[in-house]
């Protein structure tokens, strides 16, 4: 502490796929700078347009991202991405080359990553933000191969947090697996930037929040906007926070991207809401207790067995992509009650205030003069 007031330099920096690691960052980024952290940015194209409008004024810093190419189809999806390996081997090393140059020219006090395994450093405290601990893959010994390479890269920051609960957990094996990394690990709960979860008068009768990679978010547009029904309340959110290409349909109110205030009231003024079975999106469906339609993104192992856990908890409906039904989606909402678990969202608060007390004693102890030395 510095005259009382804490004097810590923060930069968080979330993966490229999808804008969800940006998104659960939000609620972290807010309360830095609620205990008077100065919080530095780091992302590119389309996160850092997301953050920018989150937090104006606040410094972004251009990172390059994995910049990962996706497959049209679900049989390719896994081996296109394990063709990519190497590159995001070179993207982990480049930006771990990046963080040493920057560490050289600027005082930053910690690093918070989401899901960049090269973001650490001797130089400060480091933390790596994860919910996958346990990658799924086609095959088992697929599955320990690149639970062994992750350990590796994790087990070089200071903390690991994973977010979601340490019992009651929505993200199933993923974030609980047989062995944890060696480095502290701290289950910090979900993390949403949604606020508030006190209902408001319905508007909609269906909320369609698109997002995740190409081209799989336009797949799933196209397929949707073909079953929009007629004579219903239908808000489209396009999950396109840089593009200013407008989209007009008679079946529905469409927006590119809406702030989180927006996006909150939107979501609790829906009684339905259709996504992807992303982590982020179920952790901010969890924060509202909304009833939900999920479509994990075709290959995309994560989010195939996310629907698969969470539909086997009776927690909401999930459907595959290439045989969704859109009206027999909906009758089947309407005729069965199901909601998330409360959990604890607020479980990240106590983490960084420790953390914090640490970085700020250290911070002091280097501040201290050195005893006199004594004469002989």
């Amino acid at each position: 502490m510095v005259g009382g007031k804490i004097n810590i330099t923060v930069l968080v920096a979330p993966l490229d796929w999808g804008l969800g690691h940006s998104t659960r960052c939000i609620p972290l980024v807010k309360y830095f700078q609620q205990q008077g952290c100065h919080v530095i940015l780091a992302a590119e194209g389309a996160q850092a347009s997301l953050l920018a409008k989150e937090f104006p004024g606040v410094e972004i810093l251009p990172l390059e991202g994995y910049r990962i190419r996706y497959s049209n189809s679900k049989r390719w999806f896994s081996v296109k991405i394990i063709t990519q390996l190497p590159k995001i081997l070179r993207s982990i090393n480049k930006e771990n080359v990046w963080l040493q140059q920057l560490l050289k020219r600027r005082k930053i006090d910690l690093v918070v990553s989401d899901n960049r395994y090269g973001l650490y450093s001797s130089s400060c405290t480091s933390v790596i933000i994860t919910h996958q601990l346990q990658v799924k893959a086609p095959y088992s010994w697929a599955e320990e191969w690149i639970q062994k390479v992750l350990y590796r890269y994790i087990n070089n920051f200071s903390q690991c947090w994973v977010p979601d609960g340490e019992k009651e957990n929505l993200a199933g094996t993923l974030s609980h697996p047989a062995s944890l990394p060696k480095i502290p690990v701290h289950f910090i709960g979900p993390l949403s930037r949604m606020i508030d979860k006190s209902p408001l008068q319905y508007i909609y009768d269906l909320l369609v929040l698109l997002s995740g990679p190409e081209p799989q978010r336009t797949l799933l547009e196209e397929l949707v906007i073909r079953q929009l029904p007629s004579g219903q309340k239908i808000l489209l959110v396009r999950g396109l926070p840089h593009s200013k290409d407008e989209l007009k349909l008679e079946t529905a109110e469409v927006v590119n991207h809406l702030a989180s205030e927006k996006l909150n009231n939107a979501i609790s003024q829906s009684r339905v809401v259709l996504c992807r079975s992303g982590y982020s999106s179920v952790m901010d469906l969890c924060k509202l207790q909304k009833k939900a339609i999920l479509i994990p993104t075709p290959g995309q192992t994560e989010q195939e067995y996310l629907a698969t856990y969470l539909r086997g908890k009776g927690w909401c409906l999930t459907y595959n992509q290439d045989a969704f039904n859109l009206h027999e989606a909906l009758e089947e909402a309407k005729k069965k009650n199901f909601a998330f678990p409360e959990m604890n969202m607020d479980a990240y608060q106590p983490v960084i205030d420790d953390l914090l007390s640490e970085l700020a004693a250290a911070a002091e102890d280097e501040q201290l003069p050195l005893p006199a030395k004594q004469d002989e």
